[in-house]
């Protein structure tokens, strides 16, 4: 039997590509490409009232540790204020969530998704942008809310209006 070696994995502080998605600032630390479809890991940066609208994915686990600032993640059951050093966990299934910084500081996450596949979503919604630069939400009208849903389901996701959640 072969033994065989795997490679480390290594990522510099400034590399990975780094979009702006619905005025967030996300890089791509660890791609599907890299981790054969198992994870990819993301660096996210969510400006104040930043954060995606509600939405599902019921077939990848996505899980958020906050560095800096704080974010509230919300379902239909349960809202949880998660400050610097909390962890919160979306398991596989589709619950329906968000996350949103009420705060007047930049909240930092370090999200993980098992399997890998969300970032190619970031990928076609998202703006290549500077690191640590912020472009503003883009208008999301009727016609924007369509192509987002429709992007959305090509990857697994599924969107739902802004007040979904109230």
């Amino acid at each position: 039997m072969e033994n065989l070696i795997n490679d480390l994995t290594t990522v510099n502080p400034q590399d990975g590509q780094i979009l702006s998605v619905v005025g967030d600032t996300y890089r791509l630390v660890i791609t599907g490409e890299q981790t054969g479809g198992a994870y990819a890991a993301i660096d996210m940066l969510i400006p104040p009232k930043g954060g995606p609208g509600p939405h599902a994915h019921a077939n990848f686990q996505e899980s958020f540790y906050v560095l800096e600032g704080e974010i509230v993640v919300k379902t239909k059951t349960q809202s949880f204020v998660a400050r610097k050093g909390s962890f919160v966990n979306i398991p596989k299934g589709g619950v329906v969530h968000n996350f949103k910084n009420e705060t007047d500081t930049i909240a930092h996450l370090w999200c993980v998704v098992v399997p890998a596949g969300l970032e190619k979503f970031f990928q076609e919604i998202g703006t290549p942008v500077a690191a640590g630069t912020f472009l503003p939400p883009p208008i999301m009208d009727q016609a924007a809310q369509q192509r987002m849903q429709e992007i959305a389901r090509k990857y697994g996701q599924e969107v739902f209006p802004p007040d979904y959640l109230d």
